[in-house]
């Protein structure tokens, strides 16, 4: 890749990192002053349907994100919905760097439903990556120690299998549509459900309270369009390293906004989680340049 193309792709990925991290900040700033879960999600989906359309009207132009294939969004939205509701109330449950270090584990399921689901070759040093992010995974939770909140932990591992299961979805859409089309069609059509749990929980705010939500909104959709642009501009082998730099905006948020230091256990399982994901990624990047070669060979 050129140098070009190379740099504004990790400069994109870097900003979505802490644009998503400050979006997390917002939601745990939103929920202590009083907002609910699905009035954060709303919100959430609302900013980045608004930034979305504007940026696809203003540019291709609306008419780009027809599609013949709505039920796959549709699909697309459900799981995404369900996942995010996980992913926040794992923020709210849990401190900001433990909750983003469980997520690091989303590319260890997601090989392992890549290979039972799609039934991709997965050989043993994958299979070892999976077993060492477990390990990690283990490290940050402490069973049977001074753990976290079970519920908390539980809501993350679920939110990390769903993410999984988007990752296997996308790979699906993605052979037919463009990544803005997903994207629109995903923070367009939630904004249906979650239009539903804001009018059943939605309640009079502070100003401050109104301020994080709207931030939840607008980070959001700004991390969305800033992590959409580095995949187009960079491969997925070259710009999913930066991801890992999550925890240490989570880290800091924690101790400026709600006064939380990680843990050892958390220093210490989250590089072994970081590694598992950084093998698992580059294995995948391994094996698709080796089918691409073969596929130009054949021919």
């Amino acid at each position: 890749m050129s140098t070009d193309r190379l740099w504004p792709a990790i400069g994109l990925r870097l900003l979505s990192v802490g644009l998503f991290a400050t979006m997390n900040a917002a939601i745990k700033l939103a929920e202590t002053r009083g907002a609910a879960l699905g009035e954060i999600l709303f919100f959430r989906q609302f900013g980045a349907a608004i930034l979305v359309t504007v940026v696809i009207a203003s540019g291709p132009g609306l008419s780009t994100v027809r599609t013949q294939r709505l039920g796959a969004h549709v699909v697309r939205m459900i799981v995404g919905v369900i996942s995010m509701a996980f992913t926040f109330a794992a923020l709210l449950t849990l401190p900001l760097a433990e909750a983003a270090a469980i997520g690091f584990s989303t590319p260890i399921f997601a090989t392992i439903l890549g290979a039972l689901v799609l039934g991709e070759p997965t050989g043993w040093r994958r299979w070892s990556a999976v077993g060492l992010g477990f390990v990690g995974v283990l490290i940050v939770v402490r069973p049977g120690g001074h753990a976290m909140p079970p519920i908390g932990v539980a809501y993350g591992l679920a939110a990390a299998v769903l993410t999984a299961v988007i990752f296997i979805l996308l790979r699906q859409i993605g052979r037919t549509e463009r990544a803005q089309t997903t994207v629109w069609y995903f923070s367009v059509l939630s904004l249906l459900p979650l239009g539903a749990v804001y009018a059943w929980q939605a309640q009079a705010h502070p100003a401050a309270t109104w301020a994080a939500l709207a931030a939840v909104g607008l980070f959001g959709g700004c991390a969305q369009l800033a992590m959409t642009a580095s995949l187009r501009r960079g491969a997925v082998s070259l710009v999913v390293p930066f991801d890992y730099t999550a925890l240490l905006w989570a880290a800091a948020y924690g101790w400026l906004l709600f006064g939380t230091v990680p843990g050892d256990s958390t220093w210490i399982g989250a590089p072994v989680i970081a590694a598992s994901g950084l093998y698992i990624v580059w294995r995948e990047h391994v094996r698709r340049r080796g089918e691409t070669q073969a596929a130009i060979i054949d021919e």
